[in-house]
């Protein structure tokens, strides 16, 4: 399952079809407290995050899953021009980083990837 977390209802839907047009189960979220509730995390596969969302951040729910030993990939997405942010998520071990609007084959290419070096140990991409 691949798991989007979003506070944009449009940006949730467009993500979600664009993950199950590709085969794969999608769950969607508008925050990352809902998804923390959600009872979701440990069925994820890989989780594709917001950056900046009301309450809690992308950045601040990849510290927390990291310390909870999560390891499944995170792909985040942003609007947000903030070198330093990007590198803290990617130098915690983000698989992948993009500006919106993002790049439909690009994303889709990482997240093929993602899954495919969660079994090996891979490394990610930024755009």
């Amino acid at each position: 399952m691949i798991s989007i977390i979003d506070d944009d209802q449009s940006v949730r839907d467009a993500m979600g079809s664009l993950v199950r047009s590709l085969g794969y189960a999608a769950a969607t979220f508008a925050s990352a407290e809902e998804y923390l509730q959600s009872g979701h995390v440990r069925d994820s596969s890989c989780l594709i995050t917001d950056l900046r969302m009301p309450g809690m951040s992308g950045a601040d729910l990849q510290d927390l899953l990291i310390a909870d030993g999560y390891t499944a990939p995170i792909i985040f997405m942003t609007a947000s021009r903030d070198e330093r942010v990007r590198k803290r998520v990617l130098n915690a071990g983000a698989f992948g980083f993009f500006r919106k609007p993002l790049d439909d084959q690009r994303l889709i290419d990482c997240l093929k990837n993602a899954l495919r070096g969660a079994e090996m140990g891979g490394a990610g991409q930024s755009v």
